[in-house]
């Protein structure tokens, strides 16, 4: 996988997220001890919605974050959208009903400005064209409105590196194997991780898009990052 790109790249991942999509949020919870429930939380925080807000959710997969927006939004306008048409089909299924829409990062299908608020999780890193998605987000946000990413990062070398690389490289993929049947697609996400820009170089990429007021955090012993910023 490390070795395509383009358009060979994007359907190789939606092929692969299409075969996992059945136990993709039970991975989540496993794979992160549940601490993915807290991060979608800061998520809809940092995206500073209020009453009847437009909000879209990138990437969506199962609709997760969307879910949380309207639990804690009831009267927002939420739209989960995805290019994974299973991951959509999964997260139809569960309860509570979602405006789904399928949507390709790079080419959305929304106006100008259509959106007061745009988040994703475990988007970016998956785009063939980051600089291309990042710009296709400010398009489509109001001014004012914030974005916010949730993604993994390549942490910074410490005393636990080694334990990180266990982790990410022989557990997960494992794990993923036993409960999914497809550990290509666990051995995907260290080396997406590992291939993507740093949590700093992503801040950079933000200012240079035209973002204002950029921030992130990093998370869970330095490889998961949260960005903000407004446009």
């Amino acid at each position: 996988m490390t070795n395509l790109s383009g358009q060979e790249r994007a359907q190789y991942v939606q092929s692969m997220f299409t075969k996992i999509a059945r136990r993709y949020d039970m991975m989540n919870r496993l794979m992160t001890g549940y601490q993915d429930v807290r991060w979608r939380r800061q998520v809809i925080k940092l995206a500073g919605l209020k009453p009847g807000a437009s909000l879209l959710d990138l990437g969506t997969g199962t609709g997760d974050l969307a879910r949380e927006a309207l639990s804690e939004f009831p009267n927002a306008k939420v739209t989960a959208a995805d290019f994974t048409l299973e991951m959509m089909r999964v997260g139809a299924r569960q309860v509570g009903p979602l405006d789904f829409s399928a949507a390709d990062a790079l080419r959305l299908p929304f106006e100008n400005e259509s959106f007061d608020a745009v988040t994703s999780g475990f988007l970016m890193r998956n785009v063939i064209d980051l600089k291309q998605a990042i710009q296709e987000q400010y398009r489509v946000l109001r001014s004012g409105g914030r974005i916010v990413i949730l993604d993994t990062t390549r942490p910074k070398r410490n005393l636990l590196s080694p334990f990180i690389w266990i982790h990410m490289h022989v557990i997960i993929p494992t794990l993923g194997g036993l409960l999914s049947g497809v550990r290509e697609a666990y051995t995907y996400l260290p080396d997406t991780t590992e291939g993507f820009v740093t949590a700093e170089q992503l801040a950079e990429r933000l200012s240079e898009a035209g973002f204002k007021n950029v921030g992130y955090q990093r998370l869970m012993f330095g490889t998961i990052a949260i960005h903000h910023a407004e446009k």
